[in-house]
């Protein structure tokens, strides 16, 4: 019996799973660590928290398995996406990893725009320049923090530092490398025409490989330290919601999915690189060779809950400490309890600003409605209700580009919620089903390993191979029709407060 370990390098913490060939989750464990945000707006976390997490993780998983480390035939690696780690000469972290949801480089991507042009931009990484992206913050580091960026001698994503860590290799592969605005999407490499525009040495760039590629084996130190076998192989892996795709069968036309997790995304496989000019919708590469997907992604969907959580939610996390369950399952029972709508009361999700489909750092979250009828369980249905209506945002942009689906997959935390997948059915007024192991992202790139090590075929062979998923829930009829109302106020709320958010921003 083989085995592979799924590493998922998340936002809130390090998720490690172990798993069988059959795909079986053996033994798994995560470990969290914080976001810090120096100013109103920015999102950095320590690498050396990502590491710390990975090691224990890798370790915890590797006892608690029994299995021998000889029988663990590869690893594959997963994290957030567009995160900017430095290293300098002596391999040592510069700074703080600027992170995905950090939205501190708006003029930075108007000088990419400017630099490289609109067109052009969009026709060779498929997306606009975003605050999000990579790009953007090694000229932000550039501009702000000379000295640093003087020292920089390897750029890296959050994964592939992980990666550097485990093997001493430096590389990337081609979905997360996607989403840093430097590569040719459509033809799957680094660009030299953005390179030399943004002046940008592309030796500080990781080596690219395609996500089932092994990429380097275990060093002995690391072996030492967490049980695993030396030389272990570590293939490419993929960014987080590429990982997901995998994870959850879709890697074929006419797939999708929806997760909730720190950030909000829906996912479609496609066999061309189809872009939306517009730039509301990304599009990158797959992890299966020679496709594409296309993906929105909205910046605080379970970061919302979360924060409510850390908030208002008191009672509920002392409850669920002494009843040992999860919070969130207290939070949303309370939520069941209250009508579509919230009593009349709307959530705009916009913590830290929005990407798909608005493109605006400015926006900020909003209570639209709030009255003294109102108690805190209203506020906590507005705001799932708010994630869903912001994914159904960018669920219509995706349709109108002619991205089709028979049924939604979920994934994600939110994904665990039959309230939360009740919400998207009647929203997408289309079913949602979950995969069985609810693996997403770790279950991805251990399937990517297996593909890479030479158990599976191939990843879409792999997947019909290993995944089981559950009963579909259905949209209900009347539910579609009465949220229906909330989401275009929803859509108007925005609309009328996108001039006031701009100017938020200045005061």
């Amino acid at each position: 019996m083989h085995y592979l370990i799924g590493v998922d390098v998340g936002t809130s913490g390090t998720k490690t799973v172990l798993f069988d060939e059959a795909g079986v989750p053996v033994a798994s464990a995560t470990e969290e660590y914080p976001m810090y945000q120096p100013q109103n707006g920015w999102a950095e976390q320590d690498p050396a928290h990502w590491w710390d997490a990975t090691v224990s993780s890798l370790r915890t998983v590797v006892a608690k398995s029994g299995v021998s480390a000889k029988q663990i035939a590869g690893i594959g690696l997963s994290g957030q996406m567009h995160g900017l780690v430095m290293l300098d000469a002596a391999r040592e972290v510069l700074r703080n990893a600027i992170i995905w949801c950090d939205g501190r480089t708006t003029a930075q991507c108007e000088e990419i725009t400017r630099r490289v042009g609109a067109k052009r931009l969009m026709e060779i990484t498929a997306n606009p320049a975003l605050p999000g992206f990579t790009a953007s913050k090694i000229l932000w580091v550039r501009e702000h923090e000379p000295e640093i960026y003087a020292k920089c001698r390897h750029i890296l994503l959050p994964k592939d530092y992980i990666r550097y860590k485990l093997t001493g290799v430096f590389a990337t592969e081609v979905s997360d490398a996607s989403g840093m605005n430097l590569m040719d999407v459509p033809g799957r490499c680094w660009s030299d025409e953005i390179l030399s525009a943004l002046e940008i040495d592309p030796s500080l760039l990781a080596d690219l490989y395609e996500s089932y590629q092994v990429t380097g084996g275990v060093t002995d130190r690391v072996a030492t330290l967490t049980g695993l076998a030396s030389g272990t192989p570590v293939v490419g892996g993929a960014g987080d919601n590429a990982a997901a795709s995998v994870g959850t069968g879709v890697v074929e036309a006419g797939r999708a999915f929806t997760t909730i997790g720190t950030s909000g995304v829906i996912f479609a496989h496609s066999d061309t690189a189809t872009i939306d000019p517009a730039g509301r919708v990304h599009t990158f590469c797959a992890a299966v060779p020679d496709a594409w997907t296309v993906m929105s992604c909205t910046l605080s969907a379970g970061g919302s809950l979360q924060w409510f959580r850390n908030n208002f939610a008191t009672p509920e996390v002392l409850t669920a400490q002494g009843m040992g369950v999860d919070p969130y399952e207290l939070m949303t029972a309370q939520a069941d309890k209250v009508p579509i709508g919230a009593n009349r009361l709307l959530f705009l999700p916009f913590l830290m600003g929005e990407r798909s489909p608005l493109l605006d750092a400015n926006t900020r979250g909003v209570f639209f409605g709030l009255s003294g009828v109102h108690t805190r369980r209203d506020m906590l249905r507005a705001v799932m209700e708010g994630v869903v209506y912001s994914q159904r945002d960018c669920l219509d942009v995706l349709r109108s580009m002619g991205v089709t689906f028979t049924e939604m997959l979920a994934t994600g935390g939110g994904g665990k919620s039959p309230l939360w997948r009740q919400m998207l059915a009647d929203n997408y007024n289309c079913p949602v089903v979950t995969e069985q192991a609810g693996e997403g992202p770790a279950l991805g790139v251990a399937i990517l390993a297996g593909v890479g090590v030479g158990l599976y075929e191939s990843v879409p062979a792999a997947c019909k191979k290993l995944l089981r998923f559950g009963a579909a829930q259905q949209p209900i009829a009347e539910n579609v029709d009465a949220y229906t109302p909330y989401y275009k106020l929803y859509q108007e709320v925005y609309g009328a407060l996108k001039g006031q958010f701009s100017t938020l921003a200045t005061l």
